[in-house]
């Protein structure tokens, strides 16, 4: 399926969504500790918090789009669909973690 197609028709991302919600409160949070003057260690507690939830978002949303993108693009029969799915994996996977 085409990007421009799953974008027409939604991600239904909607636990995502609400997790990112949660992580820009934390992100304000922070905001205000630094502003406070809060102690250093207990702001980078918080923002380690921060990056693993980031993670667990992303973790998430890359579940999805093999369940469903990658393997839409497999049962499509299309070698260029596939092809194109095989691609994205790879870049993501490389860049994962950087």
């Amino acid at each position: 399926m085409a990007k421009e197609t799953i974008t027409k028709l939604g991600t239904g991302h909607t636990e995502e969504t609400i997790r990112l919600r949660r992580i820009e409160g934390q992100v304000r949070g922070i905001q205000k500790m630094i502003e406070d003057r809060r102690y250093c260690v207990d702001i980078i507690t918080q923002l380690q918090s921060i990056s693993s939830a980031i993670t667990r978002v992303q973790e998430s949303i890359l579940k999805r789009h093999l369940e469903h993108c990658v393997t839409e693009a497999i049962r499509s029969g299309r070698e260029e669909d596939k092809q194109e799915k095989i691609e994205e994996i790879i870049d993501i996977l490389k860049n994962y973690g950087k």
